[in-house]
């Protein structure tokens, strides 16, 4: 017994003295799985950091989840465009949720001048862009302290966010200051190719030489290639209060404005078509109400020529791509058909399973003659036809007329804001999109 009891004695010593020669071998394994675990995630081999990193971001994906970072920006949203939607669009993308300022009209007024669109109008259309969580009316134009303070402790605002363009007060100071001042304010890149001015200057352009009321030839053919002249015609002595800039279309830019959304088996779609020229408060009411009637809105815009053609040389305002940006930033739009038919064919019905054609009660004087027909004819015969009443009796004819109307204040304004807009562009740097 007592030699096996010293045997066992001998052997658990000579273990122990083994074993801190297995210590560093243990480690030296286990650092080699984590290493092949860290691999595996797609770190650097051996980069610590990688690791840390990946704690960091589920720390903050749980914090963003438990406290999401609301951000701010405001404006005028005067004649809401696809400029306006992009710069929404890169202010969410900012943070979690955002808290959208639209500015009153006496604001505006003090500030830049009357506004084509009231703040009624306004505040319906920027309530129904896709990337708005919440709207707050009535904000002042200026970021002054006592604002940036209920925004911060009432509103638990994070950041304030604004394009990189100037927004300065009547005395030339920056409407942002304050909130530069603290750190609090995020830039964000403006879109290029269009501004509420830029339209503006458009509408002055084409009733300048005309009424805008007869769809003579060439008369069209005239205001398009004004059109298309863009920034070219001010260099060879234009009117600069009615310049208008190029549009430039990018793939990205349809792919960040799309909502990715497909029909899902069983869904009834309903198709909407129309001009959507300078998508206005009329606009979003009757997206509501086709978007309503079903479960997917397929909306048709139509081509330029067709516009014109039945509308006469004045119209369209935008063209085609910034048409189809507008109406794809509208959160009951789901798809749209870039350049659709006027006529609504048997063969537009089956390709994309429409189950509802609607169309509404308020719309453009039209100059189509009786021999083109009915565009709607073959829905109706097959009983997938239905007229929509609509909220709201405004069409961007009536816009053109308030333009029209108060020409020499709408000049005034724009030659004013094109004088800040060369400013900018002469101090102008490099801005990443979001």
């Amino acid at each position: 017994m007592a030699s096996w009891v010293n045997g066992l004695f001998r052997e658990k010593k000579s273990a122990a003295l083994l074993l801190p020669a297995a210590l560093p071998a243990a480690y030296l394994a286990f650092l080699a799985y984590k290493r092949y675990k860290w691999y595996r995630w797609g770190y650097e081999p051996g980069a610590i950091s990688g690791y840390f990193a990946k704690l960091l971001e589920k720390h903050s994906k749980r914090r963003r989840k438990e406290q999401p970072i609301r951000v701010y920006m405001d404006g005028c949203f005067d004649m809401f465009h696809y400029g306006h939607a992009n710069a929404i669009r890169q202010a969410r993308a900012c943070g979690d949720y955002l808290v959208l300022g639209v500015v009153p009209d006496e604001e505006v007024i003090m500030a830049k001048g009357p506004p084509v669109m009231n703040e009624d109008e306004r505040l319906c259309t920027v309530e129904a862009v896709r990337w708005v969580d919440e709207v707050m009316p009535g904000v002042p134009y200026e970021i002054t302290e006592e604002f940036m303070t209920e925004l911060f402790e009432k509103h638990k605002i994070d950041f304030i966010v604004h394009g990189d363009d100037p927004c300065l007060l009547p005395d030339g100071t920056d409407a942002y200051a304050a909130a530069k001042r603290v750190n609090r304010f995020v830039t964000i890149k403006r879109t290029e190719g269009v501004s509420s001015t830029d339209i503006v200057g458009r509408m002055l352009m084409c009733t300048r030489a005309s009424s805008c009321t007869s769809p003579n030839v060439s008369e069209q053919k005239t205001q398009l290639r004004t059109f298309s002249q863009g920034l070219e015609a001010l260099e060879e002595g234009g009117d600069e209060a009615t310049s208008v800039s190029h549009f430039l279309p990018t793939s990205r830019r349809f792919v960040q404005f799309s909502s990715g959304k497909k029909p899902a088996p069983g869904d009834k779609i309903v198709y909407l078509d129309g001009a959507f020229d300078m998508f206005h408060a009329g606009h979003v009411e009757i997206l509501k109400q086709a978007k309503s009637l079903g479960d997917f809105l397929l909306v048709g815009i139509h081509r330029d020529e067709v516009v014109t053609a039945h509308r006469g040389p004045h119209q369209p305002i935008l063209g085609l791509h910034e048409r189809s940006l507008s109406v794809l930033a509208c959160k009951y739009a789901d798809e749209v058909i870039i350049g659709a038919p006027f006529v609504v064919t048997k063969d537009l019905l089956i390709t994309f399973n429409i189950n509802l054609v609607v169309h509404g009660t308020c719309g453009e004087k039209n100059f189509r003659s009786k021999e083109e027909g009915d565009p709607y004819a073959v829905p109706k015969d097959l009983g997938l036809f239905q007229t929509v009443e609509s909220p709201r009796l405004l069409t961007t004819g009536d816009i053109i007329k308030r333009v029209v109307d108060n020409r020499t204040a709408y000049e005034a304004r724009n030659e004013k804001k094109n004088k800040s807009q060369a400013n900018y562009y002469e101090q102008k740097s490099f801005v990443e999109e979001l």
